[in-house]
């Protein structure tokens, strides 16, 4: 099978974003904080965010330096796989609230670009 295409993993950070949004858009902290399912769905949509940031480190370092969240979310994804005891639901939600819309944003924008380029 042939590598994929760096804007696949661009979709598929968006399509992770989405889902925690919608997990999140009508919840507080609280509630986060108290719903296993949820805290668990984040994670592995967090999971998935930070892998395909790694691949796109390594197969597009140019694309990878527009991101400029990407090594922090690379990093926050080897501590809710490696490390999960270490994971804190406030840090988790302060992911959500303050870093999500900068990275879908970043994401957003250069997924824009790579499909009107030749």
């Amino acid at each position: 099978m042939p590598p994929r295409d760096p804007s696949a993993y661009l979709s598929d950070i968006l399509e992770a974003a989405a889902a925690i949004q919608e997990a999140t858009g009508a919840i507080d902290e609280a509630t986060y904080t108290s719903t296993r399912l949820i805290r668990s769905a984040v994670e592995r949509e967090f999971t998935i965010i930070g892998e395909a940031l790694r691949v796109i480190a390594q197969r597009d370092p140019e694309l990878f330096a527009a991101i400029p969240e990407g090594r922090q979310i690379i990093d926050f994804r080897n501590l809710l796989t490696h490390e999960y005891i270490k994971v804190s639901d406030r840090v988790v939600w302060g992911a959500i609230q303050a870093d999500l819309p900068e990275l879908v944003k970043h994401c957003s924008q250069l997924l824009d670009r790579l499909s009107q380029s030749p």
